[in-house]
């Protein structure tokens, strides 16, 4: 039960390993995102790795970190790095960078 406390936000910081590029990873994310509410940003690297940004509500930024252990179906995920830092409330949507 919440009890009146707010809901804590949060952001983390990804980057994935694998077989992540070319597989719709980005826009899967976008899509679950979206689902989620969570706002933020998803790119490719040039090191052949995606990273992406979320933020909103902590439960839902834990499941798209979670989401992105596996990835959409043509993904192989190798590992995953996330790094917590504060909300900034940066964010109006979540968007592909390109």
């Amino acid at each position: 039960m919440n009890k009146g406390y707010g809901t804590q936000k949060a952001r983390a910081r990804v980057i994935i390993e694998g077989r992540v590029q070319g597989v719709f990873f980005r826009y899967t994310t976008q899509e679950v995102a979206n689902r989620l509410n969570v706002l933020g940003w998803v790119k490719n690297r040039w090191d052949r790795k995606v990273e992406a940004v979320f933020e909103g509500e902590r439960e839902k930024v834990e499941e798209m970190v979670e989401w992105c252990r596996k990835g959409p179906p043509d993904a192989h995920v190798k590992s995953i790095h996330t790094y917590w830092d504060d909300y900034l409330g940066e964010f109006d949507h979540f968007s592909i960078i390109y």
